[in-house]
């Protein structure tokens, strides 16, 4: 019969410190099987301790636990930065957008001014500031970096939408032989990048000797 091989399996398992949860999960016995079989065999006050310690519910709650104040902290930290930042002026955001153009910018070529980024919210902000340098939307040309398993009108229209440029500002995209499925490490958001650039001679002068000033100021 089976039902004496079933004991000693379950009486094993029990040896081992498993619960009767865990051993009717591995078994596919009753607990009231178990309960009969293994009542004079109570586990230690170790075991029942190690059970608890690592069972999965109260793993599943101790994490809930550390991520809610995870959460509750950096919201906290959010606040604070955001009354810190406050609203920024013209100014601010013109010295800002210099010294992202000098760790970002494009300055390979003399007369583009330009800015390549997975991320809309950093172009958002290239937008902006090309526009306290009095560059209208209409004057900026697009081009995308995407992938051969991409929808170039998707594409297209995502970085539209989020850039809140006409769709006739993008040129023909650049698609790389690759995938996006096939990368082993995703970076950026999964839209691809986007490469805004003006060509203007005085506007490019303007910026890289704004940042051959910042390269002579002493921040020590």
């Amino acid at each position: 019969m089976a039902r004496p091989k079933d004991r000693e399996k379950a009486l094993k398992l029990r040896f081992k410190g498993l619960s009767y949860s865990q051993i009717k999960s591995e078994m596919g016995l009753s607990k009231s099987t178990l309960s009969g079989w293994l009542k004079d065999y109570p586990l230690s006050d170790e075991q029942i301790k190690k059970l608890r310690d690592f069972s999965p519910q109260r793993i599943e709650k101790c994490r809930n636990t550390k991520a809610q104040k995870v959460k509750n902290r950096l919201e906290e930290v959010y606040n604070k930065i955001t009354l810190d930042i406050g609203v920024l002026s013209e100014r601010e955001i013109f010295i800002a957008g210099l010294f992202l153009y000098w760790g970002e910018g494009s300055k390979s070529e003399r007369v583009t001014t330009g800015l390549s980024n997975t991320d809309p919210a950093m172009l958002r902000f290239f937008i902006k500031w090309v526009k306290i340098l009095n560059v209208e939307d209409k004057k900026l040309h697009a081009t995308l970096q995407l992938y051969t398993d991409m929808n170039v009108e998707n594409e297209i229209k995502f970085w539209s939408k989020e850039l809140g440029l006409a769709k006739n500002l993008f040129k023909k995209p650049y698609i790389k032989e690759s995938t996006l499925a096939g990368l082993t490490y995703k970076r950026g958001f999964g839209h691809g990048t986007c490469n805004l650039r003006i060509f203007n001679r005085d506007l490019a002068e303007y910026v890289h000797m704004a940042m051959k000033r910042l390269s002579l100021m002493d921040f020590r």
